[in-house]
């Protein structure tokens, strides 16, 4: 039930790779491309966190809520949910722009218009106005995320790879942090520009991808995938192997990418239907699914987007302390976040997820619990309780979901249904978030604190889910795990094969050569 068995440590490509015994900060042209990343790919996920915030923090500026005529219930859900709708509607169309134009451009295409959205979410002069600016900002995002973890996996040197695209996730919080210090700051403006100018500075991630995206270089896989080899080997052998167009291990990773990419192709039309082909990409198609949904309705848009109402229900309704209190959040989640994605490398990943999905519920049950006596007895201690367990939620979901998404989803499709695949964990991710920021308001509304007793309900039936379905992927090749679920007898070792017989026959002629020179 667990899927395929660990037997990647045996892939050539990994061990060459984790025996290398140069750090990455050593080598100019790595070290260079990896400090281009963040503000060009990495930061993309700044705006989902700048977004959540934005949101959350207006929610508790006086100026915000007059202009907007005091939004509750639907009329609140839908400012916020305004975005993921915007999301789902431009999802259909990631995997033409990002697999015909590649990872650059369809990075670009989104960034561009989320400016656009920015924009007019700025000056919007009614409620109508600010949706449809949301929605045009949530229609662009997932072009440039989408875009953006495909690019991290597929430039990023195996050793670090998982890394990489673990920080991903962890820049949600830079976004979420300036939002929410710029949005406490602006509470001293008693006008519409307190929520005016947090709003214009959400289009600060998208500037940084539209100025330096084109200073980094294209996926070597798309290039072999549009058959142009040679721009593909020029980009690994410069941040690969540092110039060295000899290198062994250069030479082996093209060659297992070429052999994978034409047998991925092989049995592959490129098209949405090749998702529910074999049973392989059926098992994938459900765990992306799930992964998008486990994102979002794991309680985590209740803290994200509603913090103000959840705090209400302990007794901690001064704006000042909220606005104070969120901030705090969003720096510790930040310091969570990183830590998940330095260690993601030491830790299996089922062993991540499942640690990670049980201390969520457990945290989700004492939350629930300590605002139900605070409610019962106005205990003083309950509700500090309470926001205790609201900081321990952080480490728990970082661990897993935050931590692992796009490195488990980069991992678990293979090249020709990545950029599909992603867009599929997107389309349930945004839809989840949707659910959520139209329900969430509505359910607190209604039925108070007992409304976290549904959140406890489903966590644990994420954590059996989890369990059965996850197969592990680390210690290996993005190749190798092209070929997770499908007859290794078949494909994979037609892959192995090949790599070895390139770096044998490259070991031969050098041996060859060293002979040659003795002689000599």
């Amino acid at each position: 039930m667990v899927g395929a068995s660990s037997g990647g440590d045996h892939n050539l490509i990994h061990r060459m790779a984790m025996d290398d015994p140069i750090p990455w900060y050593k080598k100019p042209n790595l070290r260079m491309m990896y400090l281009l990343l963040f503000p060009c790919v990495i930061g993309i996920e700044m705006t989902s966190g700048f977004d959540s915030q934005i949101i959350n923090s207006a929610q508790l500026l006086p100026a915000w809520k007059a202009y907007f005529g005091n939004p509750t219930g639907a009329y609140n859900g839908i400012l916020a949910s305004a975005l993921p709708l915007g999301s789902v509607i431009g999802l259909p169309f990631i995997p033409i722009v990002n697999d015909t134009f590649g990872r650059r451009w369809c990075i670009m295409f989104g960034s561009v218009v989320m400016i656009i959205g920015t924009i007019i979410q700025g000056f919007a002069f009614n409620g109508p106005m600010y949706i449809l600016a949301r929605g045009i900002i949530g229609f662009g995002l997932p072009y440039a995320i989408v875009a953006g973890s495909c690019l991290i996996g597929e430039l990023g040197y195996p050793k670090e790879r998982p890394i990489l695209t673990s920080l991903f996730n962890a820049c949600y919080f830079i976004g979420a942090i300036v939002a929410a210090g710029c949005t406490f700051g602006t509470q001293q403006i008693n006008n519409d520009w307190s929520w005016r100018i947090p709003s214009l500075l959400q289009m600060a991630p998208s500037l940084l991808q539209v100025a330096f995206v084109f200073f980094l270089p294209e996926s070597p896989r798309y290039l072999m995938s549009k058959d142009r080899f040679e721009e593909a080997e020029a980009v690994l052998v410069k941040y690969h192997a540092e110039g060295n167009a000899d290198s062994e291990f250069v030479k082996a990773e093209i060659m297992e990418i070429r052999t994978t990419l034409e047998i991925e192709l092989e049995h592959s039309k490129r098209s949405w239907m090749d998702l529910v082909a074999t049973p392989g990409m059926r098992r994938r198609v459900i765990i992306g699914s799930l992964l998008g949904l486990f994102t979002q309705l794991s309680g985590n848009v209740v803290i994200s987007y509603f913090l103000g109402d959840v705090l209400k229900l302990i007794g901690y309704t001064d704006p000042s302390f909220q606005a104070k209190y969120n901030l705090g959040n969003q720096c510790w989640s930040l310091v969570c976040g990183v830590s998940a994605a330095l260690v993601v490398m030491r830790f299996r990943r089922r062993t991540m997820y499942l640690t990670g999905i049980i201390s969520i519920l457990a945290v989700y049950v004492a939350w629930t619990a300590c605002t139900a006596i605070f409610i019962d007895t106005k205990s003083d201690v309950a509700a500090k309780l309470s926001l205790f367990w609201i900081y321990a939620y952080s480490p728990a979901y970082n661990l897993c979901f935050n931590a692992l998404t796009y490195t488990y989803l980069i991992e678990i499709f293979p090249y020709a249904q990545r950029a599909r695949g992603i867009s599929i964990f997107q389309f349930w991710g945004k839809a989840a978030q949707f659910f959520g920021t139209n329900v969430n308001p509505i359910g607190t509304q209604a039925i108070g604190w007992k409304y976290l007793l549904v959140y406890c309900c489903w966590i644990f039936v994420e954590a059996i889910l989890i369990w059965f379905l996850w197969p592990e992927t680390s210690g290996r090749s993005l190749e190798e795990l092209a070929f997770l679920f499908e007859d290794k007898e078949e494909f994979a070792q037609r892959a192995e094969a090949a790599v070895t017989k390139t770096v044998l026959h490259h070991d031969s002629d050098r041996q060859s050569h060293v002979v040659e020179q003795e002689k000599v």
